[in-house]
């Protein structure tokens, strides 16, 4: 067990690690889809744009400072920021260049009314401005600021990431090690609570694993809302790429759904003796994933479930007794009825054939050397008990043979005489005449008469 306990450490920690992964990408998704992004200039931040009709918010700030850009190379002294009127938006223009566009919507979530918007972030633009060009007209000119504002904007952005997410991913965190902690409790609620008033074990397995899994789910769904992800928007995005993730987590999901299956409908059960395919031994436990099966040589499989449900499967312990049966060779001469009543006996009397179910001796073939006997009894159906019990049977067997003075089988050995060899040599003087050989010498008489003619 040594073994399998660190086979379960080590893909718990790569789950744990899998799922830190996810909520890393997650949080970064979640930030990104909120409705607002700043508008940086020179690593700077001037103020935060929303999402239009037709652009998302980040698409928004990256124009705005874009055409920033372009005007601190192109200006050696800023004029001031003009707002216009169009309609019901304010627009911000900077020497005859539009920079952005207020809308009633940004003012909205502002806080404020469009005009008072729109002069804050007129302010913000022009001081932004008046600052880049001064840098690029100062020490090191256009090239030390330009590399400069580059890395400034690289290390805000990330720094506004890392406050961003990782209050996110705390929370998100903390949700699901509380989660593991109650789930962890549960189970070992349940399991009490089996011990004492439930022995089933398979439905005991069932029930934890069904409200340990249960659990999980429940905290991955409140993990994700505090990233940012609302429970029906994340699954409905789970349903947008299920066709994705079921190709990439077909075996996966194959071996849960056919653990679900194996613990609902219950082919064997834990303790059982079964056989899938070359496997053979005892089933110890049916994780979601695979079920765990010792060998009689001592040794622990593994075999997927999705495995395990397709396969023909032999449980051998499904009824508690089993039928076993024992060939036996004897010879045409052999007296039938009465080494049926002794083996009969024999059999019964042998410790672990049941009693209630009858004993029988039945004759399988007639070959060419042999009569070929089946004896068939009832004992209980594990292993060990039907191995010991078959083979005190074929014990009592031998004993009863040789009892009767019957000979035991021997494979390798042929025989070349007729049996009854006196009888055969009667019944052939019987039906021959007499040979007579010539002696030598008229022999050599006939074979001169021969040559001479």
């Amino acid at each position: 067990m040594p073994e399998t306990a660190g086979a379960g450490r080590r893909f718990s920690l790569l789950i744990a690690m899998l799922f830190l992964g996810i909520l890393l990408v997650l949080a970064n998704w979640a930030v990104a889809q909120e409705g607002a992004e700043t508008v940086r200039l020179d690593g700077r931040a001037l103020f935060s744009v929303n999402s239009s009709d037709t652009l998302g918010a980040e698409v928004r700030a990256r124009r705005v400072e874009q055409r920033l850009g372009v005007l601190v190379r192109a200006l050696e002294t800023v004029p001031k920021a003009a707002v216009e009127a169009s309609g019901s938006e304010r627009v911000i223009v900077v020497a005859g260049v539009r920079i952005t566009t207020v809308s009633p919507i940004d003012a909205e979530d502002s806080l404020t009314d469009i005009d008072t918007l729109a002069a804050r972030w007129a302010t913000a633009i022009e001081s932004g401005l008046r600052e880049a060009v001064e840098r690029r007209q100062g020490f090191g000119g256009s090239f030390f600021a330009d590399t400069l504002a580059a890395l400034q904007t690289v290390l805000s952005r990330a720094w506004s990431s890392v406050v961003s997410v990782v209050p996110r991913l705390l929370a998100a965190a903390l949700v699901m090690g509380t989660t593991l902690l109650v789930a962890s409790g549960v189970n070992r609620v349940l399991v009490v609570v089996f011990k004492r008033r439930i022995a089933d074990k398979t439905l005991e397995n069932l029930i934890r694993q069904l409200s340990y899994y249960s659990l999980i789910l429940l905290g991955v769904l409140v993990a994700a809302d505090a990233l940012g992800f609302s429970p029906g928007a994340l699954v409905t995005g789970l349903g947008l790429t299920g066709l994705v993730l079921g190709f990439a987590l077909k075996d996966i999901l194959s071996n849960f759904v056919s653990g679900l299956l194996i613990l609902a409908l219950r082919p064997f059960e834990i303790g059982d003796q079964i056989v899938v395919g070359p496997t053979e031994g005892s089933v110890e436990r049916i994780e979601l994933r695979a079920t765990q099966i010792r060998t009689y040589d001592g040794r622990v499989a593994l075999v997927p479930n999705a495995e395990v449900f397709t396969s023909r499967i032999v449980n051998n312990t499904a009824d508690p007794i089993r039928r076993g049966n024992v060939l036996l060779q004897v010879g045409y001469n052999t007296d039938l009825d009465a080494l049926v009543e002794r083996l009969r006996g024999s059999v019964a009397s042998v410790q672990g054939v049941l009693d209630d179910r009858p004993v029988t001796v039945r004759i399988d073939e007639l070959a060419a050397d042999a009569i070929t006997m089946n004896i068939g009894f009832w004992t209980d159906s594990l292993r060990s008990d039907y191995k010991q019990t078959t083979s005190d049977v074929r014990r009592h067997i031998a004993s009863t043979m040789e009892d009767m003075g019957l000979p035991l089988p021997e494979p390798d050995l042929w025989r070349v005489v007729p049996a009854h060899l006196e009888e055969w040599k009667t019944a052939l003087s019987s039906c021959r005449e007499p040979l007579h050989p010539t002696s030598g010498a008229e022999k050599n008489d006939d074979m001169k008469g021969k040559s001479s003619k």
